[in-house]
């Protein structure tokens, strides 16, 4: 994957710490967009076995190639999941019109109990999304909720959920522990969205531009709670924030408020003192 100066700043990836996802609205050119409608609808993508290199997945030319070649792109994946990730799987999910079901809410993994590690999933957007197009229905803030795949498929609407409608040309980068899940299209036109899941090949510790990484809108970033959440267990996603934050910048003293140094709090004995006789 080629190198890029558009790295996250430290306020971003926070920002991703807390909701989950990252959108990069229209960065994709409208040829590009055109090209995928065509490539998406032919089904002409290449079947990808599991933690296969991007170079090798994807060949150079090739439109998922050039897709991730995209400055932003690039620099936005280069700071959440490293340099060189491994392509977990791709595809593309297309809804055809009036189509009259939606998806369960899911994440897509299993309990997923890496503290310190998380796949990236990308979203690509080829054509303007409107909300009679359904979209891709995001819980913000619910990715460091340990849920098991469809679980929480029970529930038809949370408060705060998002439904994305967007410009052409938008790409969406998701926690792979995100609950989500696609909407049902009313619109008379069929809507494609291509999914890319990566998996980090180094340790994810400051693969961005770390230059603000003190700054106040970092702790502003994780101190944010969402409408969904209870009192208490709001409390326990900032702390799951501040322990994966911990890891993302190697700062084991990393805190917001207290609340993660008290609970580990464990003075040690006093020794006893030395006779003298």
């Amino acid at each position: 994957m080629p190198t890029t100066n558009q790295l996250l700043s430290s306020a971003e990836v926070a920002r991703f710490t807390a909701h989950g996802f990252l959108r990069l609205d229209g960065v994709v050119p409208r040829e590009m967009n055109e090209e995928a409608l065509g490539v998406f609808a032919a089904g002409a993508l290449p079947a990808v076995p599991y933690g296969t290199p991007v170079p090798a997945a994807f060949p150079e030319g090739s439109l998922t190639r050039r897709l991730l070649g995209l400055p932003a792109v690039a620099g936005a994946l280069e700071s959440l999941v490293g340099p060189d990730p491994a392509v977990d799987h791709h595809f593309v999910h297309t809804r055809l019109p009036h189509e009259g079901s939606a998806q369960p809410l899911h994440a897509d993994a299993l309990i997923d109990v890496r503290a310190d590690a998380f796949d990236v999933q990308l979203m690509y957007y080829p054509q303007e999304v409107t909300a009679g197009m359904g979209g891709t229905l995001v819980v913000p803030g619910s990715h460091l909720r340990r849920t098991n795949e469809s679980d929480t498929g029970r529930y038809q609407n949370l408060r705060g959920q998002t439904r994305l409608t967007c410009p052409a040309g938008t790409v969406l980068l998701l926690h792979h522990g995100i609950w989500h899940g696609g909407r049902r299209n009313d619109s008379g036109t069929v809507r494609h969205m291509y999914k890319i899941r990566f998996n980090p090949t180094v340790p994810q510790v400051r693969l961005w531009d770390t230059r603000d990484v003190d700054s106040p809108a970092v702790r502003e970033e994780l101190r944010r709670t969402f409408p969904w959440y209870e009192q208490a267990t709001a409390r326990l996603e900032i702390h799951n924030r501040i322990l994966l934050w911990r890891s993302l910048t190697a700062d084991p003293g990393f805190d917001i408020d207290h609340w993660a140094t008290r609970i580990t709090n464990r003075p040690a004995a006093h020794a006893a003192p030395r006779s003298t006789v």
